[in-house]
């Protein structure tokens, strides 16, 4: 059995960048950064980054849009999947990137600015998570959203 399995916890770097497919079909992507702390050899702290490109599909794509911002904390969930193009100057390019099929917004629904806008006696603790799940592609078809904007009730969980 193979198994292509990402799970990551970070900030987003940049507010989300939502677009159209030609077919319709909303899509958005974010990049959310990682680190690792570790000592070196001499015992100094040392902090490592990583920037992680996700890609968010259908309604999930659209309620990231309306929800998430620069400095969010979130958890997402997906699977690897490498694109390859070639770009205008002929030469062969390839992104690898997580193409998220679950999203959990570990900020309080007020801070949307990250640590900054959190008080200070907030504890991860106290924090609700807020979980979006991808719904199968049938159950959009059976409750199409007849408004523009995403209303709280209209989130899954």
């Amino acid at each position: 059995m193979d198994v292509n399995k990402v799970i990551i916890v970070g900030r987003l770097t940049r507010d989300p960048e939502a677009r159209v497919t030609p077919s319709g079909i909303n899509v958005a992507s974010v990049s959310v950064a990682t680190n690792f702390f570790y000592k070196n050899q001499e015992g100094q702290k040392n902090e490592q980054v990583e920037y992680h490109n996700v890609v968010v599909w259908r309604r999930l794509a659209e309620i990231a849009t309306q929800y998430l911002k620069k400095g969010r904390r979130v958890l997402i969930e997906g699977r690897l999947q490498t694109r390859s193009w070639e770009g205008n100057d002929g030469a062969k390019r390839q992104r690898t990137e997580i193409i998220a099929d679950n999203l959990i917004m570990l900020d309080s629904a007020g801070a949307g600015g990250g640590a900054a806008a959190r008080p200070a006696q907030e504890t991860p603790e106290q924090e609700t998570p807020e979980v979006v799940t991808a719904a199968p592609r049938d159950a959009e078809t059976k409750n199409p959203s007849t408004s523009e904007e995403i209303s709280v009730e209209d989130i899954p969980f």
